[in-house]
């Protein structure tokens, strides 16, 4: 039989692989976090006719005649290259910018993946769409153990309280009026907390004096008394520290001049115990937790990993990868950290398919397997001249 019908249909063979992967890339054009492949074909063995022969001294060398017995597909490689962000406005959608992949368990098996369309669970555990659990580092007290901790799910948790914060600093600024009558007295109220995040009014009163001001404060059945004065130029000459109770009173920023009366409260350092309120996600991989007192805490990190050959990852279906024994040990670290890129919240990573090039593509695999198509059927014809040779 003819050597170029079989050299046809494994050209058939090869280019129906090709349009099988070329469709496969149209088809996901739209899935989150799709790497697009690619087909590439080398040729097969060779038949030798006619070896080499070396030049000698009446006459030059002969080149190796050789007939190519067909084509096979070499290999089928993942692109890897970053897709466009599509903002979602999301909290738990994440993005990866830059080399890495999300850790997820599901059945018991590691998997890897860069579709970052997570959600909650009703068990508060941050999932896939297919629910594979996320892992990263839970915070504990609100710190992060990622140096050599192992990885884990990451549960949010919803009964989360931020701890009340005892008072033992007030910050008071503003301006007290110079030129107010001697006697009159000013109050300015502030609350402050205990230990156990009780509140309390500590009261804080101002006498003007002939010198300057007195000042008091009176924390429950506690009072503490001082005095300050002020410069020519309105700023503070002496006093400016007053302790009652265990709280520090700071007036070191008060201002005298005359006709303005702002003294107040700037800041106090403590705080009522807060329940979690909502949550956000900085570049690192932290989900940091806002609480209804106004605290901030970190809750958890995504964990991302990284491998020395990612194009050796085989897909598992449900936009995921596992390891395969050419791709190398997964190496988990933080984002923005040895080399790994860093996340965006409220984002998604969109397909990378080039449409244009995909259907370049698709016409060349089909005018690739049209032609040989043609070689059949041009064998077809030489045989059917041989049979009929004898008649």
């Amino acid at each position: 039989m003819l050597r170029a019908l079989y050299s046809a249909i494994s050209g058939l063979r090869s280019h129906q692989t090709m349009l099988d992967v070329t469709g496969n890339n149209i088809a996901n054009v739209n899935t989150t976090a799709f790497k697009a492949s690619a087909t590439q074909f080398q040729d097969t063995l060779s038949q030798l006719t006619q070896g080499a022969s070396g030049p000698q001294a009446q006459a030059g060398g002969s080149n190796p005649a050789q007939i190519g017995l067909g084509v096979q597909v070499a290999a089928i490689s993942t692109n890897f290259s970053q897709g466009s962000a599509q903002a979602t406005g999301r909290a738990t959608d994440m993005m990866i910018s830059g080399d890495g992949f999300f850790v997820v368990q599901s059945g018991g098996e590691t998997l890897y993946t860069r579709a970052g369309s997570f959600s909650f669970d009703a068990g508060g555990r941050l999932v896939t769409p297919d629910g594979a659990l996320v892992q990263g580092w839970t915070a504990v007290n609100g710190v992060v153990p990622t140096t050599g901790g192992a990885v884990g799910q990451i549960t949010l948790p919803q009964n989360a309280v931020a701890p009340a914060t005892q008072t033992t600093t007030v910050t008071m600024s503003g301006n007290l009026p110079t030129d107010i009558a001697v006697g009159t007295k000013l109050t300015r109220d502030v609350d402050v907390y205990d230990a156990t995040g009780a509140a309390r009014t500590l009261s804080i009163e101002f006498t003007r004096t002939a010198a300057g001001w007195d000042t008091k404060a009176i924390d429950g059945a506690t009072t503490q008394t001082g005095a300050i004065t002020f410069d020519a130029t309105g700023h503070l000459a002496t006093g400016g520290t007053l302790t009652v109770g265990g709280i520090a009173i700071d007036l070191a920023t008060a201002t005298g001049f005359a006709g303005l009366d702002t003294i107040a409260a700037s800041d106090q350092n403590g705080q009522e115990p807060g329940t979690l309120q909502s949550f956000s996600l900085s570049k690192d991989g932290t989900l940091v937790g806002s609480f209804s007192n106004g605290a901030t805490e970190a809750i958890a990190r995504i964990a991302l990993a990284t491998f020395i050959n990612p194009g050796g990852l085989e897909k598992a279906g449900g936009s995921t990868y596992r390891t395969s024994i050419n791709s190398g040990g997964a190496t988990v670290g933080a984002a923005g950290s040895g080399g790994i890129g860093s996340l965006m919240g409220g984002a998604l990573e969109m397909s990378n398919v080039d449409l244009s090039q995909e259907f370049t593509n698709l016409i060349v695999a089909q005018r690739g397997f049209q032609a040989n198509a043609r070689i059949i059927t041009t064998s077809d014809e030489v045989l059917q001249e041989l049979t009929n040779l004898k008649r």
